[in-house]
């Protein structure tokens, strides 16, 4: 488990396999040291979406060092899972909707829970990759936020198609995206060249992350801001 991290674990709460990460931001980033906690509610019986991974940790820490962006915009995480970088941005002041694959109520509801646990006021709803229902349209966020949703190339058509239509949506917008370069930068820099996208900054993730979330964690991660090609799309 990845959660800790971050930090240290809480009391179980009670639940089959159910527990309680710490995670802080701020200060030397630890139990007695901070100044933003968040705690997650993680499910090690579930599948990924239920549990924090490293990418989410990196993501969460990106968003703290870039509060100032995002106090008072409209933001909107992609595969939330368990919310961490989402979370963030809600405490530092941002307008948060957080969205998972739709039909997956076990999820959906265990983000309530969370945003509940942390008196964090997010909107929670199903956003399914490629699937252009109703809710999707009303979406028009400063910036989208994904921790490892580039994990299963299957699925990547379906998030650039989804990622493309909420910056066309949103004049303006940026996605900000952490995650394993376990398929190549390479498919992702193709992709982005097929939906018109382009890519404003590329980092290490551990470039910036403290060394005390640093140590526990491993892989090859980036973090990449990305918006539209505005050439492309005249």
């Amino acid at each position: 488990m990845e959660g800790a991290a971050t930090g240290d674990r809480a009391a179980a709460v009670p639940a089959r396999m159910t527990t309680v990460s710490r995670h802080y931001f701020g200060g030397g980033a630890s139990k007695s040291d901070h100044d933003l906690r968040v705690d997650i509610i993680e499910n090690i019986e579930e599948d990924y979406g239920m549990f924090v991974w490293p990418c989410s940790i990196i993501l969460a820490e990106y968003v703290w060092q870039q509060r100032s962006r995002f106090t008072g915009c409209k933001v909107v995480e992609l595969g939330a899972g368990t919310s961490l970088p989402g979370l963030v941005a809600a405490k530092v002041g941002a307008d948060v909707t957080l969205t998972d694959i739709a039909h997956n109520t076990e999820v959906l509801n265990n983000i309530r829970k969370i945003c509940a646990l942390n008196n964090a006021s997010c909107i929670v709803s199903g956003l399914t990759w490629g699937d252009w229902d109703e809710p999707i349209f009303d979406l028009h966020p400063n910036i989208i936020l994904g921790a490892d949703v580039l994990y299963d190339s299957a699925n990547f058509d379906d998030l650039f198609a989804t990622v493309t239509f909420l910056l066309e949506n949103s004049p303006g917008a940026v996605f900000i995206t952490a995650y394993h370069n376990r398929s190549g930068h390479h498919l992702i820099e193709f992709l982005m060249v097929k939906w018109g996208l382009k890519c404003l900054k590329l980092l290490d993730g551990f470039s910036f992350l403290p060394s005390c979330k640093a140590a526990s964690l491993q892989g090859n991660i980036q973090l990449v801001e990305i918006a539209l090609d505005k050439e492309k799309h005249n």
